[in-house]
């Protein structure tokens, strides 16, 4: 019988996971989709400037609300695990309050601080209107953040599934009939003023994409009120429920939720401070030092942004979200002193996170062309040639942020601070070796930021080995991905000019998609890769075996 509810536990941490990793993916999808008509609408000079709002809102919005989600759900969930309802509420309740003042200055700091982050920050004044209307969703994003948090910690991801993808689809409506009007609207400011450059369309149409991402948090956040309120029975009668006895006092809980914030926004702000210090660096580099003409590297970092981060964030997204469902399980086992169990969720995160990434970086090296000419978007070579150089940065990326999230479910919080910091300081060296020294522009970015996770690996690794006596397993976890990916790859990338030839570029590059997608899964079949017990563990794992085994497959 304890075997069983092991199992059953190892399950829906698994199916819990998977929920929170399809969303991620569809949310991230959709982003992706929107991104098309977006970016056709404002061109790669707006872009730069949408980029260069973006990452100041993300920082921002790491300082203010990122760290949230994780510090709430790791101490809801090591509250509930010992029946302290109560405490759980008083939780909630301090974080909540917390995050409507943390969230109000935010949205401050960057309405009031957008013109001197962009402009001489990271010498793009052109993305201060964008930036000024990122100012509200920080706030929305801040309560949020407490809400899926506190989900999250009670064991259910669905309500912060569902809030993603309703985020994320109002995000989209949104902002390209803002970009549209706005681009417009700056055209004709341009031709009123009889200026021929026409800049006042891209950073006006700029500024209406961001304004989708302030309506989607909105509304979002109005998804997660609704579901609290269905849910407060529940809570109370959990809350009915607790005999612990034990009630910690508001002023205990602020100190417990900054001692555990603080350290994760930390790891967080340096892990992802690393893109504006890329963005600033790279345009002293190329404007001040090179003296390269501007318009030539707003185009390049709008490729490297619009283009290659865009779509290598979409299979990262997994590792993301299997990162938050393994803080409150690994936190879950730790206080019930259960090591196997911490190293057994490591091993099925870890697994399932390298199922995805390794095939997507193959992918999108065999696919680059194809996939940007199916997207529309192959104005430029370099994008292609940005793929295929850095690819790889999909899998050390997503392994590096999944290991963040270990680290600290199994409370080492520090060691994430002191590896990134680390690796931030050695990958800026290499980026100014590469640009500057090497003259690889572009491709020096891509090269550090390939560095930086895979530095943020071996570190976190080590780490993860000492503190949890965790031994990698490395053939099914690697090495049988990597071949079935690399059969994947050189397969799709064969038939790819023959079939072209056939029926046309946008059907021969959804075609090749298609088949490597079963390309891969027979192989990883074939090679015993996967079990049957890991695909039961998925949403509709049953019905997939089912599948499977009329195929002989299984």
């Amino acid at each position: 019988m304890g075997n069983q509810k092991k199992a059953k536990k190892r399950s829906n941490f698994i199916m819990q996971g998977s929920i929170l990793a399809a969303a991620s993916i569809l949310s991230r999808l959709i982003g992706m989709l929107y991104r098309l008509p977006v970016t056709n609408i404002i061109t790669d000079h707006g872009n730069d400037y949408y980029s260069a709002a973006y990452e100041i809102y993300n920082i921002i919005l790491l300082i203010s609300s990122y760290s949230l989600p994780l510090a709430v759900s790791k101490l809801i969930s090591a509250k509930a695990a010992l029946g302290q309802y109560r405490n759980v509420r008083r939780i909630f309740r301090g974080a909540l309050y917390m995050s409507v003042v943390v969230g109000i200055l935010g949205s401050v700091v960057t309405y009031l601080g957008a013109g001197f982050f962009t402009g001489q920050l990271l010498n793009t004044p052109e993305s201060e209107l964008s930036l000024k209307i990122l100012a509200l969703a920080v706030f929305f994003l801040a309560v949020m953040g407490v809400l899926r948090g506190f989900f999250q910690g009670m064991g259910t991801m669905m309500p912060t599934a569902v809030s993603q993808i309703i985020e994320q689809i109002f995000n989209a409506v949104v902002s390209i009939a803002a970009a549209g009007m706005l681009f417009q609207y700056g055209l004709s400011l341009d031709q009123k003023a009889g200026v021929a450059d026409g800049r006042s369309g891209p950073i006006y149409g700029a500024a209406g994409s961001t304004l989708g991402t302030s309506v989607g948090a909105l509304a979002g956040l109005l998804f997660l009120i609704a579901v609290m309120m269905m849910y407060r029975r529940v809570f109370r009668r959990q809350i009915r429920s607790d005999r612990s006895g034990n009630v910690e006092s508001y002023g205990a809980i602020f100190q417990l939720l900054l001692l555990t914030i603080v350290p994760v926004l930390l790891s967080t702000a340096v892990y992802n401070i690393s893109s504006i210090l890329d963005q600033g660096l790279f345009k002293y580099l190329m404007l001040d030092v090179q003296k390269m003409e501007k318009s030539t590297v707003e185009v390049y970092w709008g490729i490297y942004v619009g283009k290659y981060k865009l779509l290598t964030n979409v299979p990262i997204a997994v590792a993301s979200a299997l990162s938050a469902s393994t803080i409150p399980a690994l936190t879950r086992a730790r206080m019930e002193g259960n090591r196997r169990e911490m190293r057994r969720k490591t091993d099925g995160a870890i697994r399932m996170v390298m199922f995805i990434c390794i095939p997507s970086a193959f992918g999108l090296a065999a696919l680059a062309e194809p996939i940007l000419k199916l997207l529309s978007w192959n104005t430029d070579p370099i994008a292609a040639k940005l793929f295929i150089a850095g690819s790889a940065a999909v899998i050390f990326y997503g392994l590096s942020t999944l290991t963040n999230g270990i680290l600290q479910g199994i409370d080492k919080m520090h060691i994430p601070v002191r590896n990134a910091l680390i690796s931030l300081i050695l990958h800026l060296g290499l980026l100014v070796v590469l640009v500057q020294i090497c003259g690889l522009h572009i491709y020096g970015v891509v090269i550090s930021y390939l560095f930086f996770a895979i530095l943020m690996c071996i570190l976190n690794g080590l780490a993860i080995r000492k503190y949890l006596r965790y031994r990698q397993e490395m053939i099914r976890t690697f090495l049988i991905p990597i071949v079935s990916s690399a059969i994947m790859g050189l397969s799709c990338w064969l038939l790819y000019a023959p079939l072209e030839e056939l029926i046309g570029f946008r059907f021969a590059a959804l075609l090749c998609i298609i088949l490597a997608i079963f390309i891969y899964g027979f192989f990883l079949l074939l090679l015993r890769g996967i079990t049957e017990r890991e695909l039961r563990a998925f949403p509709k794992g049953h019905v997939l075996i089912r599948v499977l085994k009329k195929l002989r497959l299984l």
